[in-house]
């Protein structure tokens, strides 16, 4: 692939070379972010393909994806860097037998060595050789103070360890911010992306999502299961069925060689797109119940 992004019409071809669907809109705040480095913020529902981005992209660009999963808790530490406490502990009493004089040992603790880089020190330290994409994945679980800490790193790609001093990215790394929107994320944080929401496909979209991604599913096949989906999402589950379960779905059936859907398949496989046992239980009592419902699911394969 070229190392650049000349066009947008280019961003939505090699998009599809890597078997992923985007519409225009999205390829349009790709290429943006690639030529204005600027991070891209990706907000929509769970399994609608926001972290596929990401790994779509590395994939384009041939370089590493570093991916910082985010969660309740997560700090500074955690996500840039640690000191590896007993190896250096084990190196001081090494060093002590040998009589080593306390200021070289203490220089000898505290090199590179000795330090274990997490995700956001490993994105600045791997820019030196080609920038790599960088993932921020969920960061709608972790604190508004991890935010708070983001927003540095976000602004200068740089970060000053007190023993060694300052390290600064040689190239930005491409990045990728992704919510569930489980909570608002502050407007300072979206200030330094772009932004895309990336709704529901629509169905000709997830169709074509389920011809790419499954090799050797029926046409046929493949409208009746994208109507299927269609359908479920307009049920106000607790978790609405995503992208991601539409191809977990269209495996599994693959796999017991069905080529059509029918009222016991349903019932034996609603696990690969509901994951809640409410929403379950919802289906099949409320929706799966009646005759007329069942009919609108199926179409006329039913």
């Amino acid at each position: 692939m070229s190392p650049h992004f000349e066009s947008i019409n280019q961003v939505m071809a090699e998009l599809s070379g890597c078997h992923y669907i985007a519409d225009r809109a999205l390829a349009t705040v790709l290429f943006l972010s690639h030529r204005l480095q600027k991070p891209l913020f990706l907000e929509g529902e769970p399994g609608v393909g926001k972290t596929e981005v990401a790994i779509v992209m590395s994939r384009l660009f041939g370089t590493e994806l570093i991916r910082l999963q985010c969660y309740e808790g997560l700090d500074a530490s955690t996500a840039l860097y640690e000191w590896n406490y007993p190896k250096q502990l084990l190196h001081i009493r090494l060093e002590e037998e040998r009589n080593t004089e306390k200021e070289t040992i203490e220089q000898l603790i505290y090199s590179p060595r000795f330090l274990i880089r997490r995700p956001l020190l490993e994105a600045i330290l791997r820019s030196e050789e080609k920038a790599p994409v960088l993932l921020i994945d969920e960061i709608d679980r972790s604190d508004q103070e991890f935010e708070a800490f983001l927003l540095e790193i976000l602004s200068d790609f740089q970060i000053t360890i007190p023993e060694i001093g300052t390290i600064q990215a040689k190239k930005k790394p491409l990045v990728v911010v992704t919510s569930n929107r489980t909570r608002d994320v502050h407007d300072a944080l979206k200030r330094r992306c772009l932004y895309h929401w990336i709704d529901y496909p629509s169905f000709d979209k997830e169709y074509r999502i389920l011809m790419t991604r499954l090799p050797g599913i029926e046409s046929r096949f493949a409208e009746q299961v994208t109507r299927f989906m269609q359908k479920a999402r307009t049920v106000d589950f607790l978790k609405k069925p995503g992208v991601s379960e539409t191809l977990d779905w269209g495996r599994a059936l693959m796999t017991m060689h069905r080529s059509y859907l029918d009222e016991a398949v349903v019932l034996e496989t609603m696990g690969c797109f509901l994951k809640y046992q409410e929403d379950i239980r919802r289906f099949r009592e409320e929706i799966w119940a009646d005759p007329r419902e069942r009919v609108k699911y199926l179409g006329s394969q039913g």
